[in-house]
């Protein structure tokens, strides 16, 4: 893969002497720094040996002085200045200490930070620093010190518990610098630097990392549908005139969207481009490794939160001077500096997964589709049900619209049914609550006694949602949050799985010392396994959740067992519903489909048809036929006929059509303020100044404020404002003038999310 992009020797642009053989000894430099500031700071461009200025192209990463500190900056445009600061005489400028030795940053992505900025009301450092997460990629590439474990290390050697954490660090592999190595074990560099003299650890020297190897062009893939083939070619075509090209890949579960795409990425790496593929959840990355490696030879850079230090910095160093043909990743992967980036999928588009809900709130897809469009590239969005906004956005032209009808092979659709419990009840064992009717528990039983896969869905982690005692009524709950802490009873503890706090599980109650009176109420998917496994003791069980499945390998070996036969009974979470292929499945039952339709979501109810069918598409992906249970307490709900009949565009238009009359997105603009301190009345009392400064309008209007649905949060107190507008508001605007009526105290926090997509 070739790099388009200046080499660091050539950052400085050519030099001529002056008539007046006086040059100038100082020249203005705009750089943007990694911090939640609003614009770029001035800095003296740096002098040659002669004394000439020396003009820094923009993209160039630079090492700055920041008060007392060193940071790596980028060269910004120049541009004007937003009149909150003004320029500083060239006397009081500090001066550019070096350049970092890495390709600058594209214009592309310089265009693409400042889009993001100016729709998210994010500070434009803020989402610069997205781009520059891995300060280690920015050192030399020779030389980077790092530590591991010394070969005469013993591991019966008695350690403290802080030099234990570094050592359990290590022992995961991967190579690491010394303050990485101290942030990730949660000590001192101390502790780092006293191993070191004690000689259980080593220093090395990280040796130039080699470039991510090429496809391998010659090897061919499965032979195409007709409906594939056309839609492969059409995406082909868009690359071939080189340039922005939005299209909606919209098939069925099991239709071959993967195999269609990856047409359409041969055809970028033969034009010697890069690839970058968006995918919602790190877990699912272990099967579609396994598909790439199949069709290519060879396995792409991986971007995700898993990886080692050494890996990210590998992953960048080769990205932004063009070695990594493609990557797959997480929605972070956006801001990697690509040089020759020639195509953008985004598998599961619909998922809510790529809202990123703290720092810089962006929706992953919408800003992929911005890089797309400064690029002036093709960008793939793929799904079996795809995003209201999405469907919308093809429907008036702006999206072409490709569709895959029908599975791959001739496997046909599952058939689904609904159960209904309010007269299919779940019969108790005893004093022990039941949860699966007697319906899906006769289908379990005549599945696996067929030889056949079954899998029982219920989108709530751990045993129980809530823990009280029947004596007294005490509930447990967060002591930093307004939530209940859930019970995993795999591992004796309650947590909370907002902030991470969680304690074990006390045999008495807190509140009134009665022994043996904390009984569960709902259940969670652990709890689901436990009557499973009572059920059916002779079932191959297994759990797939995101709390048993913490990596991608740990889930190919999971999705290997299952593929394999060694699971006949899959019980899970979410994560069992992302494109998995299980080719014995035939039966899948869901323990609680009307669980995410409540709660003032006004996503709601698409975002339970689309988890629903997705999880449906599980079920019957080869040559037998697949059933899905649904159980529930409405089956009169639109959502549920619209699953049981497989009318996916009619539930679409009327969801679209009920949104666009109560002017939701995507026929609406939404703007959600959260306002957050420890201090409730101090919070109060600001929200009220806040409140009476409210734009008012005909075409938009403010709602709050209220309490938060979690009302506190880590420890801060939460009310929320809602700006509803028209679709031609320029909410930022609004947003923008609002906020600068009133002076935010530093005890305050005033979050803000254009677009929300949760509620709580």
């Amino acid at each position: 893969m070739t790099s388009r992009q200046q080499s660091p020797e050539d950052l400085f642009a050519s030099q001529e002497a002056f008539p007046s053989g006086n040059p100038p000894r100082e020249e203005r430099c705009r750089v943007l720094l990694p911090l939640p500031v609003e614009e770029p700071y001035d800095y003296l461009a740096p002098l040659d040996p002669n004394g000439l200025a020396m003009g820094l192209v923009p993209g160039a990463l630079v090492e700055v002085p920041v008060g007392p500190r060193k940071l790596t900056g980028v060269v910004w445009f120049e541009k004007t200045r937003t009149g909150k600061g003004e320029a500083y005489a060239l006397s009081r400028l500090r001066s550019v200490l070096s350049v970092r030795d890495v390709p600058p940053l594209t214009e592309e992505l310089m265009k693409t930070i400042e889009w993001v900025a100016d729709y998210t009301l994010a500070p434009l450092g803020a989402v610069l620093k997205m781009a520059l997460s891995v300060p280690a990629a920015f050192a030399p590439e020779k030389g980077l010190q790092q530590l591991r474990l010394s070969d005469a290390f013993d591991s019966s050697v008695k350690l403290t518990d802080a030099r234990r954490k570094v050592v359990s660090v290590l022992q995961k592999g991967g190579g690491w610098s010394p303050g990485d190595l101290a942030r990730e074990a949660g000590v001192s560099p101390s502790v780092v630097k006293g191993l070191e003299k004690t000689a259980v650890l080593t220093r090395y020297e990280e040796q130039s990392e080699p470039a991510f190897p090429l496809p391998d062009l010659s090897m061919t893939g499965p032979t195409l549908s007709p409906d594939q083939d056309s839609a492969a070619r059409s995406i082909v075509a868009a690359l071939d005139e080189e340039g922005f090209r939005p299209i909606l890949l919209d098939g069925v579960t099991g239709s071959g969207k993967t195999e269609v795409y990856f047409e359409a990425m041969f055809r970028a790496f033969e034009k010697q481009k890069q690839v970058l593929v968006l995918l919602p959840e790190i877990a699912l990355s272990a099967q579609w490794l396994g598909r790439f490696k199949s069709r290519f030879g060879v396995e792409p850079a991986q971007w995700h939160s898993d990886l080692t230090p050494s890996q990210r910095r590998k992953t960048w160093r080769a990205v932004a001077s063009g070695r990594a043909p493609v990557v797959i990743g997480a929605r972070s992967a956006l801001f990697l500096p690509f040089p020759d980036l020639g195509l953008i999928v985004v598998d599961e588009e619909h998922e809510s997964s790529f809202k990123q809900e703290d720092g810089v709130h962006y929706h992953g897809r919408d800003m992929a589709v911005v890089r797309a469009k400064e690029a002036g590239i093709a960008i793939v969005m793929a799904s079996a049900t795809p995003a209201l906004e999405t469907i919308t956005n093809a429907q008036n032209g702006r999206y072409e619209h490709l569709v895959l009808p029908g599975r791959h092979g001739g496997a046909g659709l599952p058939d689904v049914g609904l159960v209904d419990l309010r007269v299919d009840k779940p019969p108790r064992e005893g004093r022990a609550a039941a949860f699966l009717s007697p319906t899906l528990r006769e289908a379990v039983r005549q599945t696996l006694d067929a030889g056949e896969q079954a899998m029982l869905f219920l989108n709530r982690r751990g045993y129980a949602p809530l823990t009280l005692c029947r004596t007294c009524g005490h509930r447990f709950q967060c002591p930093h949050c307004a939530t209940w802490l859930v019970e995993h009873r795999q591992w004796g503890r309650l947590q909370c799985h907002h902030c991470g706090y969680q304690v074990a599980r006390p045999e008495t109650c807190p509140s009134c010392e009665a022994e043996d009176t904390l009984v569960p109420c709902g259940p969670g998917v652990e709890r689901i396994a436990e009557e499973a496994a009572l059920l059916f003791p002779e079932s191959r069980l297994a759990l797939m959740t995101s709390d048993s499945l913490t990596s991608p390998a740990m889930t190919r070996t999971m999705v290997e067992r299952v593929q394999s036969g060694d699971v006949n009974l899959l019980i899970g979470t979410q994560v069992v519903a992302k494109g998995y292929h299980f080719p014995d499945l035939t039966l899948v039952g869901v323990v609680d489909a009307d669980l995410g339709l409540f709660g003032g979501d006004p996503r709601a109810a698409e975002r339970t048809f689309q988890l629903m069918h997705q999880v449906a598409g599980r079920a019957g992906r080869a040559e037998k036929k697949g059933r899905v249970l649904l159980q529930t307490h409405d089956p009169d709900q639109a959502v549920m006929q619209a699953l049981a009949s497989g009318d996916r565009d009619r539930f679409l238009a009327e969801e679209a059509d009920n949104r666009s009359r109560g002017g939701l997105p995507p026929y609406g603009r939404m703007v959600a303020l959260i306002v957050s301190g420890a201090d409730p009345q101090a919070l109060d009392d600001f929200c009220l100044k806040l409140r009476r400064k409210a734009p008012e309008g005909q075409d938009y209007r403010v709602l709050g404020p209220v309490p938060a649905p979690i009302a506190m949060l880590r420890g801060k107190h939460r009310r929320r404002f809602l700006l509803q507008a028209r679709r031609s508001v320029p909410v930022q605007g609004l947003v923008r003038q609002w906020l600068d009526l009133e002076k935010i105290p530093s005890s305050i926090r005033v979050t803000v999310d254009v677009d929300p997509y949760s509620f709580f």
